[in-house]
């Protein structure tokens, strides 16, 4: 069997993945969430974005929505959904984040508020 696009999940996922935790978006509004969640330390192009939300949505982690949210004007945007896989495998993914940093923790990398 090959090696999947998700194995390891790419960090460009695993953001677009948190960015879809809260709330269905399109794909400007996933670009802006992630650049806002992590304080514009992470900002996706166009390439990165869509490439990702391509190969998530043909692992079924999230899926293209049938209809708008109520009050969206451009019909043109596509609407994207996390599915319980994608929760699944964000929470997976974010639990190896935490036993890393922890493990980091362990062996003093950080220093000051991290700590």
């Amino acid at each position: 069997m090959p090696k999947s696009k998700l194995d390891p999940l790419p960090s460009a996922a695993f953001h677009i993945l948190l960015a879809l935790a809260g709330e269905d978006l399109h794909g400007y509004g996933i670009m802006r969430q992630v650049a806002e969640l992590t304080k514009e330390r992470v900002r996706l192009g166009p390439g990165t974005l869509y490439g990702s939300i391509k190969t998530l949505l043909e692992g079924g982690l999230i899926q293209e929505l049938e209809d708008r949210p109520s009050g969206e004007g451009d019909e043109r945007r596509r609407y994207y959904h996390l599915t319980s896989s994608g929760r699944k495998l964000a929470r997976a993914e974010a639990d190896r984040l935490a036993d890393t940093l922890r493990l980091a923790r362990s062996k003093r990398i950080f220093q000051g508020e991290h700590v």
